[in-house]
């Protein structure tokens, strides 16, 4: 058999099938560097651990007679409140600790000036006082109350609770605190004495 070349109308359309078919193979190939799906992606032997935020306090802002005078604020509104106030005390106290970690961290770049440290110095010792005061006071309000309750209804008798069988030594270490307060800090003398004091002379009308 010899071979015998196709007609120049078939040749034409052999070429024209094998063009298409290169493109439309070159189009279905993946491209090099196209985007590949992220599940496929190989899961990476290192990862890198997160980055836990940080608060950022800056002393930048407050100038030395700013804190003076933040200081001077804090210790005059702590001062002039009523210690032997209980509901008061419950809902301001929570608030004055805030303030006062704030003024802790505002003090620092000038606590070597005698001005600021001395302050500082006054509203530290204010506050130590307090916590002291307010201790003392609720332990002898928990006394008076348990005196209230064991005279009864009205103090009739009726449904009487049980007395305190030690309430003089309770009422002797309250008095030694107080003693010692007064002698540690004088400043203070007023604040204890509408703290401590008052709270033992209601104890001493309860207990006779």
């Amino acid at each position: 058999a010899h071979f015998r070349p196709p007609p120049p109308a078939m040749a034409a359309a052999g070429i024209a099938r094998r063009s298409l078919l290169r493109l439309a193979t070159a189009r279905a190939a993946p491209r090099l560097g196209a985007a590949v799906p992220r599940a496929l992606l190989p899961f990476p032997r290192h990862i890198a651990a997160p980055v836990a935020a940080r608060s950022y306090v800056t002393v930048a802002k407050y100038t030395r007679d700013d804190v003076l005078v933040q200081l001077d604020a804090f210790h005059a509104e702590v001062l002039s409140t009523n210690w032997a106030d209980y509901l008061n005390l419950v809902y301001s106290v929570p608030f004055w600790e805030a303030e006062l970690d704030k003024l802790t961290t505002i003090v620092q770049p000038y606590l070597h000036e005698p001005a600021v440290g001395e302050k500082f110095s006054k509203v530290q010792e204010m506050m130590d006082v307090l916590y002291q005061c307010e201790d003392v006071r609720d332990h002898l309000n928990e006394l008076a109350e348990l005196c209230t309750r064991a005279s009864g209804f009205m103090g009739t008798g009726y449904a009487a609770e049980e007395k305190v069988e030690n309430l003089d030594e309770h009422a002797k270490l309250c008095g030694d605190v107080y003693d010692k307060l007064l002698a540690k800090h004088p400043s203070f003398k007023p604040k204890i004495e509408q703290t401590v004091g008052h709270g033992l002379a209601v104890l001493r009308t309860k207990h006779k």
